[in-house]
């Protein structure tokens, strides 16, 4: 008996040990930091302003008005998922805090605004409060409010991810105007877990299993871990009914729909936007995903929801594209579609993987036939993203480019066509009530950066740090245990309950080679004060670029009340006429230019910037063509969405002249059709090389189907995995309306 109390005694102390260690206490907390940087001088502002000025004139353009280019998509390490890639456990270089992002933006990337959005799941009120003073601070830098250097907005991400396409809304991002207290929410309005699944503190893995990962990692991040779990899970969710001014100052505040969202905002009735983003992206956004359930009076405010990312380094959200991952029938029961010349279902894939296991293991081939319909039907059903779980042990080989949108620009990975720009904007209700039986969204593209970088779309450079590649490393991580069931020549029933972590079943490995290294959003600006960047936002007087800095210009000439610039609303029953001029961005030097380098330290330089920031030659890249999309929206829902989207609807090839590019157009079928349309204009640059443009390598036999691949995540880190692509500038739609 003594020797069995010794050693229950001995387990409890080490269970103790384990729980203290588990806590976290042992480690500091991270913290915002304070920016190390300085204000930009007047002079390179005015500077960078005058060639601004200079190349507007050369295309005739008035300069009446400003291009100004930020970055409203930037997460810090106070991101739960940043965190993680942070950690030496999963390769990173250690915490980057809101201080790296005002930094970054101001004197690494060069930007004009940019806004700080961690994952409200993530910010307890400690973090929220500290992001809020260091954003203070940026912008306290910047200098003259009404002429700074630099613009710093405060918001965060409403993360919404569902398990099946019917509760499934997707990511926005909340981008708050002023930074004053009485202007600011108390707290971040989360969107909580998924449905069915349980609450951040009820999935948090327990003290004891946090203190054996702390001791199994001492030196990879496994204490720094813990503490962050400890600080997340210790918020409780805040009591469900109670307005917003009314909760307890230390909880979570959730809304599970967007529904929910805009009803909080308007309870807090302060001047705020919602932008939604990564719409397309198929890691988290569940199969047959259609933003048709969004476009209702409930679901969509159109006076929070007024511009929508385009682009960003997650991939291309633009295009619509008419093929089907899965297929409903009348009942909802679920089926995979055949592949095509243009897409590989993933269902079908795994069909093809199971079938080849089981013929290569000597099994009849009407069985394997009866296995591959199996896995079909295994894939197709699992909930939450599970399919690619279903099939055992699969290498990103295995699945060769299926689920991809084969001749996009720079797709989104696992694309979800009736979630794209082009999907939304041809939705029509015009059952609903005036301002939701549209959706008028103006475009932006940001980076989505998790490493508080914005706008690292600057140069084609460091992969590993610029992108959210290390996003793979998950894997093999405490977050997403490896595989270790046997390559098996059958498929298994994936539900809910089977979920480990959703970087199990999703296809993590395979997804951390279409990371990008991300877009800019423009703001055509009256001047560069905070209220001018948020009313050209207002105006929808936007666009976005896939990186570079490309100037662009979009306006129907013809209106009544004159020139009508992107984004505004026209009510005519004319023929419009349309107006584009581009001008290419600036080939980029080497390094940083002097004032970056007198502003930061060198080994600041080295390690934020990666020794390479914003330093424009003067040499700009040609416009090799202007594209026009016109899109009429539905008259009903049961129109085909297909037949309404013309894309491109008229291209126009460009002279090469680096001063830029000039264009007029008309639709002379526009007053006879009875119908409302909206165009928009994609200003296309020279080929030049991009991070992960090829994400997947393909290698195609003779007839053109992806037979193997060399992914980019699979290749040495100073491998920035270049391919050449056509970089692009998304005009805000005009909206021309029948009178």
């Amino acid at each position: 008996m003594r020797i069995i109390s010794r050693i229950a005694g001995a387990a409890i102390v080490f269970a103790v040990i384990l729980y203290i260690l588990g806590s976290g206490v042992l480690v500091g907390r991270q913290h915002a930091g304070e920016p190390q940087g300085r204000a930009i001088s007047r002079k390179v502002v005015q500077d960078r302003a005058a060639v601004q000025a200079r190349a507007a004139a050369a295309v005739g353009e008035d300069a009446g008005k400003q291009i100004l280019f930020g970055d409203l998509h930037v997460h810090t390490t106070f991101s739960f998922d940043a965190f993680q890639m942070s950690l030496p456990l999963a390769g990173g270089d250690g915490a980057h805090p809101v201080a790296d992002a005002c930094d970054y933006a101001r004197h690494c990337a060069a930007l004009d605004f940019w806004s700080i959005n961690d994952h409200g799941i993530s910010l307890t009120p400690r973090r929220w409060a500290e992001t809020v003073e260091s954003v203070r601070r940026c912008n306290q830098i910047a200098g003259n409010p009404a002429q700074p250097d630099l613009v710093s907005f405060l918001g965060w991400e409403w993360t919404q991810v569902g398990t099946n396409p019917t509760n499934h809304y997707g990511h926005k991002n909340v981008i708050l105007r002023d930074l004053d207290d009485d202007k600011i929410p108390t707290r971040p309005i989360a969107a909580g877990p998924p449905p069915g699944m349980p609450s951040v503190s009820e999935a948090a893995p327990s003290n004891i299993l946090l203190g054996a990962l702390a001791l199994s990692e001492p030196t990879s991040g496994g204490f720094a871990f813990a503490r962050y779990i400890n600080d997340m899970t210790a918020v409780r969710d805040c009591p469900a009914g109670v307005a917003v001014r009314d909760l307890p100052l230390d909880c979570r505040e959730l809304a599970p729909t967007p529904r929910d969202l805009f009803a909080k905002l308007a309870d807090w009735d302060l001047a705020t936007t919602v932008i939604p983003h990564g719409t397309t992206w198929g890691f988290y956004t569940p199969l047959g995903s259609s933003w048709d359930k969004q476009l209702t009076p409930k679901q969509h405010d159109p006076s929070q929801q007024r511009i929508v990312e385009v682009f960003s380094g997650h991939g291309n959200s633009e295009e619509f594209r008419d093929f089907r991952e899965v297929l409903f029938d009348a009942e909802g029961n679920r089926s995979c579609p055949e592949p095509n010349h243009d897409y590989l279902p993933s269902c079908w894939r795994a069909g093809e993987i199971v079938a080849k296991r089981c013929l290569d293991d000597g099994v009849s081939a009407e069985e394997c036939f009866y296995r591959a319909a199996a896995a079909r039907k295994h894939f197709v059903n699992a909930d939450f993203n599970g399919g690619f779980a279903s099939v055992p042990a699969t290498a990103v080989a295995d699945w060769l480019d299926a689920g991809q949108c084969r001749d996009c620009f720079q797709p989104a990975f696992n694309y979800r066509p009736r979630s794209s720009v082009q999907y939304m904007m041809a939705l029509g209700r015009p059952e609903n009530p005036d301002g939701t039986d549209r959706f008028r969204f103006g475009f932006i593209a940001s980076s989505d950066n998790h490493s508080a970088r914005p706008g690292t779309g600057y140069k084609e450079v460091s992969r590993k740090e610029f992108t959210e590649a290390r996003f793979g490393n998950f894997v093999g991580s405490p977050l997403a245990p490896v595989d270790t069931r046997e390559p098996a020549a059958y498929s298994e029933s994936i539900d809910l309950t089977s979920i480990q972590t959703p970087f199990v079943n999703f296809e993590t490995e395979r997804q951390a080679s279409f990371f990008l290294n991300g877009g800019l959003a423009a703001v055509h600006s009256k001047g560069r004060s905070r209220g001018d960047i948020w009313d050209a936002i207002q105006r929808r007087e936007v666009y976005g670029t896939s990186g570079p800095r490309i100037l662009l210009w979009f306006d129907m000439v013809n209106s009544e009340r004159g020139e009508a610039p992107m984004g505004s609303v026209v009510r005519t029953s004319a023929n419009p006429e349309f107006r584009v001029r581009a001008v290419g961005s600036f080939e980029q030097k080497p390094g940083c230019p002097p004032d970056a380098r007198q502003a930061l330290s060198a080994d600041r330089i080295a390690r934020l910037c990666q020794g390479e920031c914003y330093h424009p030659s003067d040499r700009r890249r040609p416009i090799t063509r202007i594209e026009v999309v016109r899109i009429r929206p539905q008259q009903s829902p049961d129109e085909d969405v297909a037949d309404l989207i013309s894309d491109p609807w008229r291209v126009y090839p460009c002279p090469p002249d680096p001063q830029g590019c000039e264009i007029t157009f008309h639709d002379t079928q526009f007053a006879d059709s009875g119908r409302d349309a909206l165009y928009y204009a994609r200003a296309i640059e020279a080929p030049s090389l991009a991070v992960d443009a090829d994400p997947l390598g393909c290698e195609y036999d003779a007839k053109g189907e992806c037979v193997a691949v060399n992914p980019c995540f699979d290749r040495p880190w100073d491998d920035d995995c270049l391919s050449e692509t056509e970089e692009r500038a998304w005009s805000s739609p005009i909206f021309v309306d029948q009178p």
